[in-house]
């Protein structure tokens, strides 16, 4: 079964065990509380614990911006001007001028676009097309494809090295990562992970890559120098998403079994707190001066803002409909949430 056959499933399991309690219950029906028609029926509230101040902020989001069908992958260019979006049912990458917040192109991909990711310098867009086992590359120049690199199966998400040299995909059927050579397109080495890798990150100073396996409930960490996995860290629940602290000391992975983030010491490779945030967190992405991560919770129409320091989360931003991947803009003022079944984009003002 793939990702999203999975989260269908899943959906759909819980939503039938709802109707059955709301039929038995239907006579108590006048005493409860009205809900949110946004939020789906089998995640009612917010599921945050540890808040130190926990607060509803929907005057946060100060756009929205329509997309294409089934929006997953987002990332900001260095320069903060454009957001790159990729829609899975369209084959298409939109363009979001951040300045207008309009979208200014879309740009056609492979099968199934689902992972994105920007070089440093911001010239090239990487996406990886799930349905047609490969990674487009695309010049921010002129908004076309340049190149397709093949690689495994169903790759969903990647990420670039800081110097811009490599790239890593990750292929959810292989149960391996493809690592690309970015000076000329083409797949050096294949290294084996878990079962099932989603989420991927480097570290800042590129040495270490940390892969989420969904099925194996672990974090591979690969050596970047030796092309090897040096160790897996377990104790984890369908890990999903990953990021790494600006200083390189902390990776945040989601937990989507769970519900959590475990916030892990890489010097360790130890679990060093777990965060509990909403319903089937998914995207994470922490800002540029490390003191807030951001996690799109998928079954509660939410993103967790936890402070980094304590651990706590500090606010709940209500966004669109199941939210996916999440993205920082360089300056750490505003954070980009796809919303994968509204089919748009929530810009939310942190500054």
């Amino acid at each position: 079964m793939n990702k999203k056959m999975l989260l269908s499933t899943v959906l759909t399991l819980v939503g039938t065990v709802l109707i059955l309690s709301l039929i038995s219950s239907v006579t108590l029906a006048s005493d409860e509380q009205d809900v949110s028609p946004t939020v789906p029926p089998a995640h009612m509230g917010i599921n945050e614990t540890n808040v130190s101040n926990l607060r509803n902020f929907n005057n946060m989001v100060i756009a929205t911006v329509p997309v294409g069908n089934h929006p997953y992958g987002v990332a900001v260019n260095p320069n903060g001007t454009n957001v790159y979006v990729t829609n899975s049912n369209d084959n298409t990458v939109s363009v979001i001028d951040t300045a207008t917040n309009n979208v200014t192109a879309n740009i056609n991909t492979g099968i199934g676009p689902e992972g994105i990711a920007v070089n440093p310098n911001g010239t090239r867009v990487y996406v990886t097309n799930g349905g047609s086992n490969n990674v487009s590359v695309i010049d921010t120049a002129t908004n076309n494809v340049t190149a397709t690199v093949n690689v495994e199966t169903s790759p969903y998400t990647i990420a670039v090295s800081p110097d811009g040299k490599q790239a890593y995909v990750t292929n959810w059927g292989s149960n391996n990562i493809s690592v690309i050579d970015t000076a000329n397109n083409t797949v050096i080495v294949r290294i084996p992970v878990g079962n099932s890798p989603y989420g991927v990150a480097a570290s800042p100073d590129g040495k270490k890559l940390y892969v989420a396996n969904y099925w194996s409930n672990s974090i591979s960490v690969y050596d970047t120098a030796n092309s090897t996995v040096t160790t897996a860290i377990t104790g984890l629940n369908n890990p999903y998403g990953v990021a790494i602290s600006p200083d390189g000391k902390k990776a945040y992975v989601t937990n989507y079994g769970s519900d959590n983030v475990s916030v892990i010491d890489t010097a360790s490779n130890n679990i060093a707190a777990t965060v509990k945030v909403g319903y089937y967190p998914i995207g994470v992405a922490v800002n540029p001066s490390g003191t807030n991560l951001y996690v799109a919770n998928y079954g509660s129409n939410t993103v967790s803002v936890i402070d980094t320091a304590t651990n706590n989360v500090t606010t709940a931003v209500g966004v669109g409909l199941h939210p996916y991947g999440v993205a920082v803009n360089p300056n750490g003022t505003k954070v980009y949430v796809t919303n994968s079944d509204s089919n748009t984009v929530s810009v939310i003002n942190i500054s």
